[in-house]
């Protein structure tokens, strides 16, 4: 793990309170519309990559799914949504760790990550992540994947980002997975800035 990588990050989330990130939500609607699009039994294994103190993990609590694990590289991000969930945060596994070094214990179901892949813009990281991402998940299981658009940032939280777009974040993950659906979103900032995003579902092969 990048010991500069993860001080970043550490940092972020000790030195900004959560609408003071520009990639605050209070409710994840696109990433919840991803979930609801296929209908996972209640028992199967979700992830959220880079997950930090992202509320999509209140409403898979809510929903009652009994396998969620959140990845993030900064314990501080994971604290944080332990402290908002209170007792319900003990349902959910919580890994700290760079993803690129993640090594899952279970196989995955549903693999959802909002603008934590644009952060890697190595080849080497990137493939990593493929590689993870390829075996951590079941066959015929799903891949979601949020990223700046080639018309959103080339910066966020003051490091460089990779742009995507449908075609590029397809080409990166053909070899195991099948492209399902694109959709781009303007999301608002708690500035009331707008940064373009891609999302991108796939099916393991």
């Amino acid at each position: 793990m990048s010991s500069k990588i993860k001080e970043h990050w550490e940092k972020v989330f000790t030195s900004k309170t959560e609408d003071e990130v520009s990639w605050f939500q209070p409710y994840p609607k696109t990433s919840v519309e991803f979930l609801e699009l296929f209908n996972l039994p209640i028992d199967a294994n979700i992830i959220d990559i880079g997950g930090g103190d992202s509320h999509l993990v209140d409403v898979l609590i809510e929903k009652g799914y009994s396998n969620i694990y959140v990845l993030d590289i900064s314990e501080n991000a994971l604290n944080r949504a332990k402290q908002r969930l209170g007792d319900e945060a003990n349902k959910v596994h919580w890994i700290v760790s760079d993803v690129t070094e993640f090594k899952p214990g279970v196989r995955f179901d549903y693999w959802h990550d909002r603008a934590a892949f644009h952060f890697l813009t190595t080849k080497e990281n990137i493939d990593k992540y493929v590689g993870i991402a390829e075996k951590a998940i079941n066959k015929n299981a799903y891949l979601i994947l949020g990223t700046f658009s080639e018309q959103g940032p080339d910066k966020c939280s003051g490091l460089e980002v990779k742009q995507y777009s449908e075609a590029s974040m397809s080409h990166r993950f053909e070899k195991s997975f099948k492209r399902i659906k694109c959709i781009t979103e303007k999301h608002l900032t708690p500035f009331n800035t707008t940064q373009d995003f891609l999302f991108c579902s796939f099916q393991k092969k």
